[in-house]
């Protein structure tokens, strides 16, 4: 009974291995068979070496060295509008007149008066040195002259605020002021900028700091002006940190003689610190960002030979470490080597030995300082 039960169980252990090699043989013959894949067409370039300025970038905004909304001190009727809306001013320029008749007539009174105390003052000053007189009614005489020289005064000054004048060189707004329109005080008049230069204020984290220093330079560029850059040195930096947002204020002077920039606009501030550095690059397409690391495909010659002779090219993955990015560029520190092909575009098709065409009829884009492209 043992032996017969042996003899069935070899029988099946044979016929086991006997399917397990035909299902094997089946499996190598649909491999054989199936079609290898063709090559894709992908897009490459040369990793080449290129020089960057390291740099800080933010977002700002610019601001008037001067500018202010001029207001009335002091209610009056608009007698005058000495200016158009837009106009250049010099510092000192009448701008706008308000109806000063009685206060005129006040200051010419006030003046009067104080002469006629002068005149008390000298006869009486000659009296005394004629012992005609006390010198009690002589000091009085000048405590009189004093107040109405102060009274005088105050009354100019009064006659003075109805005349409003431009407090700096600058560019008007637009007015709403007409003559014959009653001014309160604090009521707004017309604004007026001086746009010769500009302050650009932005926010740099706390641990930028060190990095930076009063006259750096820093490339301003404005979404009005696309490809243009203008230059700015930092004139003042925040000496306290924001504690909500752990960011300090930086401002940097800006000189804006064309009158390109207006205050209230946004800027794209980039702060150049340290020197300048060669770094190898390529265009952000070419990497592929994965949970266990960056990679990139190789265009290389394949080690075997096709039926012409050739080493066709195939793609080879490697990994590589990023750094920095500028623009449509990143900055590979290890990795790959100048000089090698780098695959920038459909990378989703290909997997290690795959053939490859290289077509570079349509590139990616790979400019440092991209702009939008309008439609």
């Amino acid at each position: 009974m043992t032996k017969r039960m042996l003899i069935m169980l070899g029988a099946v252990l044979l016929l086991i291995v006997a399917l397990g090699l035909g299902f094997y043989l089946h499996i190598q013959k649909l491999i054989a068979s199936a079609p290898k894949p063709g090559p894709q067409t992908v897009t490459s370039i040369k990793a080449e070496l290129l020089e960057w300025q390291p740099q800080i970038s933010a977002i700002g905004s610019l601001s008037p060295t001067k500018g202010v909304d001029l207001s009335s001190e002091i209610a009056g009727l608009v007698r005058s509008v000495n200016f158009r809306s837009g106009d250049e001013v010099q510092a000192g320029q009448l701008l706008i007149q308000l109806n000063a008749d009685s206060d005129n007539a006040a200051w010419r009174s006030a003046s009067a008066a104080a002469e006629l105390a002068e005149v008390v003052l000298k006869r009486d000053q000659a009296q005394l040195a004629a012992q005609a007189i006390s010198q009690a009614q002589v000091d009085n005489d000048l405590a009189d002259l004093k107040s109405k020289k102060a009274i005088a005064d105050q009354q100019l000054a009064i006659l003075e605020k109805k005349a409003i004048k431009a407090p700096f060189t600058g560019k008007l707004g637009i007015t709403t002021v007409i003559p014959g329109q009653y001014l309160n005080p604090g009521d707004k008049i017309v604004p007026i900028q001086n746009i010769n230069s500009l302050y650009v204020d932005f926010y740099l984290p706390e641990q930028k700091l060190s990095q930076i220093a009063t006259g750096q330079t820093v490339n301003v560029t404005s979404d009005s002006y696309p490809g243009k850059t203008f230059v700015a040195r930092i004139t003042a930096i925040n000496p306290k940190v924001d504690t909500a947002m752990r960011n300090i204020l930086v401002q940097a002077t800006l000189e804006n003689s064309n009158h390109l920039l207006l205050p209230g606009m946004f800027a794209n501030v980039n702060v150049l610190v340290g020197a300048k550095k060669k770094y190898l690059t390529v265009p952000q397409t070419s990497i592929t960002y994965n949970p266990y690391g960056s990679t990139v495909f190789i265009a290389s010659p394949s080690d075997k030979e096709d039926a012409n002779g050739k080493k066709p090219l195939v793609a080879k993955q490697v990994f590589v470490t990023t750094g920095e990015t500028r623009g449509d560029q990143v900055a590979i520190l290890k990795g790959i080597e100048p000089g090698q092909d780098v695959v920038t575009s459909g990378m989703i098709k290909l997997k290690n030995d795959t053939p490859l065409i290289i077509d570079n009829t349509v590139l990616p884009a790979n400019s440092p300082n991209p702009t939008p492209q309008e439609k």
